[in-house]
């Protein structure tokens, strides 16, 4: 469920017309809903109600401080993949306590960063970042608490380029070698061993690869503890998908990921950790675009948009789909036709959409991508040196700029022209 809903035709952000947005900040942008953030990230602490738990907001999925602080209001942790990332949820108010440090190319100053600015943990994703971050701690006096990612070889079934727990993955560790890790990792001076961290990938509509998967970070666990760790956290992941319009698939809802939780490891007694970043941000932003012409080409028709590619790319890399609806409702039964959905940039793959069914549309119409609040924004550039699109925040009656459209002069002052020049 989201907050994006018609109102007498109109296309509304919880109590506000989109369209009266756009004519405040022009178009594209994005917008996201505050209830809509706020209702998702209930959805999984209730879903985990009674276990010591935490819910780590996979910051990559969107990363404005507006979003963060929403979150971290209600008790949010933070899943950090960069040292941009940790600055950036200090500076939304989160403690370093609640953030965890993910990643698998993590450096020694990030490290410094983290072990300085306070951390909750590192998950840890080899051998050689481990030696790394136990010099680093024992130069600054520190010890760093770690899991250890492990990669259990359990096929997500989802898009190759988002499947991250296979043997071919560039993720973790083999669990098959977890346990001599483990004994290095004990080995260490700086390294405090208090968890295991496992992610197999996103956009998962089953709950069985997570089934798998767990099952053999409860075998593990408990060969550990019986070599003396004090493995006291299990760090899940996130991947939990969101539906999309155009397929029948209806993924579980947080509290079945829960319940299953519980069966597989509750009887573990550790602290659980969940880094969910999709199912919370995805349907609570849309990216709203405007079409500039209608044209007709040879056996198809196409509407070309002032957004592009640089604005959403997850069509052009991942093949994905958004489902697009103009501000203003059709009226019932009126006849729909194929367009292909185009952006104005210079490549073949700037493309939203092939034949899709719409409604006629004409040029200075409105529509939105739903379910694009998660990588969206964060996955943007300047590419054609266009601007990047503003992103907007609603609640309730009112909105605000969260990220202003910088002008043309911002950007290309940016530059510097050596001397010679």
């Amino acid at each position: 469920m989201d907050h994006f809903l018609y109102r007498d035709g109109v296309l509304h952000a919880e109590d506000v017309p989109v369209a009266e947005i756009a004519a405040a900040v022009g178009t594209p942008f994005y917008l996201y809903s505050t209830a809509t953030l706020e209702r998702h990230y209930r959805l999984f602490d209730e879903a985990l109600e009674g276990l010591d738990h935490l819910v780590c907001y996979a910051m990559k999925a969107a990363s404005n401080q507006a979003i963060l602080r929403t979150l971290a209001r209600l008790g949010a942790g933070m899943d950090v993949v960069s040292g941009g990332e940790y600055l950036r949820a200090k500076a939304a108010g989160v403690p370093g306590s609640k953030i965890v440090f993910s990643g698998i190319g993590k450096t020694a100053h990030e490290m410094e960063l983290a072990l300085l600015g306070g951390i909750r943990q590192f998950n840890i994703e080899s051998e050689p970042e481990m030696e790394v971050l136990s010099a680093v701690a024992v130069k600054l006096g520190k010890v760093a608490p770690i899991t250890v990612r492990v990669n259990p070889d359990v096929d997500a079934k989802t898009h190759a380029k988002i499947a991250t727990g296979k043997s071919e993955n560039k993720f973790g560790i083999p669990i098959s070698r977890a346990q001599s890790v483990y004994a290095h990792a004990g080995s260490l001076p700086g390294l405090e061993v208090i968890g295991i961290d496992v992610h197999i990938g996103s956009q998962l509509t089953d709950l069985e690869p997570f089934r798998q998967a767990y099952r053999k970070v409860s075998d593990l666990t408990e060969a550990l503890r019986a070599e003396g760790h004090d493995i006291r956290r299990l760090d899940l992941g996130g991947g939990l998908g969101i539906p999309y319009a155009q397929t029948n698939e209806a993924p579980p809802l947080p509290s079945a990921y829960g319940a299953m939780i519980r069966e597989e490891l509750g009887h573990l007694g550790c602290e659980i950790e969940i880094e969910p970043g999709r199912l919370i941000a995805g349907n609570a932003g849309i990216m709203v675009s405007k079409v500039i012409y209608v044209k007709s080409g040879e056996g198809r028709d196409f509407l070309i948009l002032d957004g592009a590619m640089n604005d959403l790319i997850r069509p052009a890399m991942y093949d994905a789909w958004h489902d697009i609806v103009p501000l203003v409702q059709p009226a019932a039964g009126v006849a729909q036709r194929p367009y292909d959905i185009v952006g104005p940039v210079c490549e073949s793959g700037d493309t939203f959409a092939k034949q899709r069914m719409m409604p006629p549309l004409n040029a200075g119409d409105l529509v939105a991508f739903r379910s694009a609040g998660a990588y969206g924004a964060v996955m943007s550039s300047e590419y054609n040196t266009r601007p990047m699109i503003p992103e907007v925040m609603v609640n309730g009656h009112e909105f605000a700029v969260i990220r202003a459209r910088p002008s043309f002069d911002e950007m290309i002052n940016r530059d510097t022209i050596p001397e010679w020049l």
